[in-house]
């Protein structure tokens, strides 16, 4: 993985940021397909959003 993926994924983890929005930022971030959708929750979308965006710093609404 590059440096960006795991710095942006050690931060979320060490903030308390929701497990769905990690896995969804992560997903969206390496271009995978989303989950099916009696599996999404409004986290994950937001996360995969992101992710797709590459954007780092749309966790910060997700911090539990």
């Amino acid at each position: 993985m590059n440096d960006e993926y795991r710095a942006t994924t050690d931060a979320m983890e060490e903030k308390g940021v929701n497990k769905d929005y990690i896995i969804g930022w992560q997903v969206g971030y390496l271009g995978h397909p989303e989950r099916e959708e009696q599996r999404v929750t409004e986290a994950y979308e937001a996360g995969y959003a992101d992710g797709q965006a590459k954007n780092t710093e749309g966790y910060t609404a997700w911090i539990s």
